[in-house]
C-alpha cells in the first residue's frame, strides 16, 4: 500500500507480488495501468520464463513494454493463470536447484569430486531444457530417445517412477499453486 502513494493514472505499474490480484492492484492505485507479472529468478541473468496479466486499463503498449523488460519467454496469459503461473515458473528454479542438487550428491555417491559432479549435473539440466526447447519435441519421446532397451537409463527412470518422481514434482506444483490462490484470497479478492 505504501509503494502506491504518489503513483497517478498516467503511470504504468507492474506487480511481481505472488497472489496480488489486479483488482486489488487498481484498487490501490485508481487510474493507473496496472500489469501483474510472475518472473523467475533466472531473470536475472536474461533467462526468466514469466507469465503476465494486463489490467482494466493496460494497452497493448504495455504488453510490449513488459515483454521487452524481461528477457528470456515473456507469455500473456489469463489472470486466473497466474497462480499456475507462479507454481511452474515462477516456484520452479527451487525444484531444479533441488534437482541438481540431487543429481550432484548422487555423483559424489558414485565417486565424482563434488565441483565434477556439479559441473556435469547443471550443464545435463540446461543442454536437456535447451534441447527441448530447440527442438519443440515432448520431454517424453526425447526421455525414450536415452533410455535403450535394458539399458541403464531405463533402469534409472525406472527407480524414479518407483520413489514416486512424477508424483513429487505435481505434488509440489500443487502445493505453490494452492498457497499462491491462498495468497490472493489473503488480500481480499474475490
Amino acid at each position: 500500500r505504501g509503494a502506491a502513494r504518489g503513483v497517478d493514472g498516467t503511470k504504468l505499474v507492474v506487480s511481481i507480488a505472488a497472489g496480488v490480484t489486479l483488482e486489488t492492484l487498481e484498487s490501490l492505485v485508481p487510474g493507473a495501468r496496472v500489469v501483474r507479472a510472475m518472473p523467475n529468478t533466472p531473470c536475472l541473468i536474461g533467462e526468466a520464463a514469466v507469465g503476465f496479466a494486463l489490467g482494466s486499463q493496460a494497452t497493448e503498449e504495455d504488453a510490449q513494454a513488459v515483454e521487452a523488460l524481461f528477457q528470456g519467454v515473456v507469455l500473456r496469459v489469463g489472470e486466473k493463470d497466474l497462480a499456475a503461473v507462479t507454481a511452474v515458473s515462477g516456484s520452479g528454479p527451487a525444484y531444479v536447484f533441488l534437482f541438481i542438487e540431487a543429481l550432484a550428491d548422487a555423483g559424489v555417491r558414485a565417486g565424482l569430486s563434488r565441483p565434477v559432479a556439479l559441473q556435469l549435473a547443471a550443464q545435463t539440466v540446461k543442454g536437456s531444457a535447451s534441447m527441448q526447447l530447440q527442438t519443440g519435441q515432448h520431454p517424453g519421446v526425447l526421455k525414450d530417445q536415452v533410455c535403450s532397451p535394458g539399458g541403464t537409463t531405463i533402469a534409472a527412470v525406472e527407480a524414479l517412477e518407483q520413489n514416486g518422481f512424477r508424483f513429487a514434482a505435481m505434488s509440489a506444483v500443487a502445493a505453490a499453486n494452492k498457497r499462491c490462490q491462498e495468497l490472493a484470497s489473503a488480500t481480499g479478492a474475490k
